[in-house]
């Protein structure tokens, strides 16, 4: 994938560019261009017209042809998302949970389907005028032909370009991102530059910097930091006293994860997995014959 930058000669914006091989029409809504018309995708980011996106495709918005692996996985962490209860998130953490326990039982699923699949915890330390923090996320590696990829499985995306005052043409772009993100960090880091611009051009208009938790950089570090690969809660979090409070956040937070990504299945601007309907049934079969509460 290439990107490529451009001056807009009619307006004082720039139009920043991802070459793509899908042709896929999405729809159009005022200055902000959701659709596939051709080769590349162009996100225009400044100007007048604010922000913009020309060729937003498949799969949240962003044009990318993937691997039959990456789709199939992409179906399964959907199906096994929308088939998980309350009753499984027992899992918690002790104190804020920050809905660790959604993580660790949908890693536990996707292991028992046969995926090398793990809750990653990254930490970093602040440098300049980037922040340190940490992150926690699910990765699953494939491992093929000697080699092996690592894709990303990140269950709360469009929570990491959230933006104070944001202009309505950005909340449309924000709201075309995938619900749930599974693919490799090569396309992950598409999604980190347009979104950073187009949110320092949305900050703009109403005169506010970008803070620094939306840098580029910071982005970049919650995914390309060193990371510890978990299946498990750890030991002393599973004795720890339960957080009651925490726990029916993680409930609440499931449901509206569920409900959003039934949406998002359902409408016209996502490829309905095919598969789903028989995971599901082979996962409840599987259920009745193992405890899926059990270390892995």
């Amino acid at each position: 994938m290439g990107l490529g930058v451009r001056r807009n000669r009619r307006g004082s914006g720039t139009w920043r560019r991802i070459e793509a091989k899908q042709r896929v029409l999405l729809g159009v809504e005022m200055d902000c261009r959701i659709c596939v018309a051709g080769g590349d995708l162009w996100v225009k980011v400044g100007g007048r017209g604010g922000v913009g996106i020309k060729g937003v495709g498949q799969m949240g918005g962003f044009s990318h042809e993937i691997s039959q692996y990456e789709s199939d996985l992409l179906s399964v962490v959907h199906s096994l998302t929308l088939s998980m209860n309350e009753k499984d998130l027992n899992m918690n953490k002790s104190g804020s949970c920050n809905a660790s326990c959604i993580r660790f039982v949908l890693v536990k699923l996707l292991r028992l389907y046969g995926y090398d699949a793990a809750v990653c915890t990254t930490r970093w330390q602040g440098a300049g005028k980037v922040p340190g923090g940490d992150h926690e996320y699910i990765d699953v590696v494939n491992y093929t032909s000697g080699s092996s990829e690592r894709l990303i499985v990140d269950i709360d995306f469009r929570s990491h370009f959230e933006i104070a005052r944001a202009v309505e043409s950005y909340d449309r772009i924000l709201n075309s991102l995938p619900v749930i993100y599974v693919g490799s960090l090569s396309r992950l880091k598409q999604f980190l530059q347009i979104m950073v611009e187009a949110g320092k051009s949305s900050l703009k208009l109403n005169s506010m910097p970008l803070p620094p938790w939306r840098s580029l950089a910071y982005l970049q570090a919650k995914w390309q930091s060193p990371c510890q690969r978990m299946v498990n809660p750890e030991e002393e979090q599973q004795l720890g006293s339960r957080d009651m409070l925490s726990h029916e956040q993680c409930i609440g937070h499931l449901k509206r994860l569920q409900s959003v990504l039934q949406s998002e299945m359902e409408s016209d601007w996502f490829v309905r997995p095919v598969k789903g309907d028989m995971i599901v049934r082979k996962m409840k079969s599987e259920r009745r014959r193992h405890s899926l509460l059990r270390a892995v």
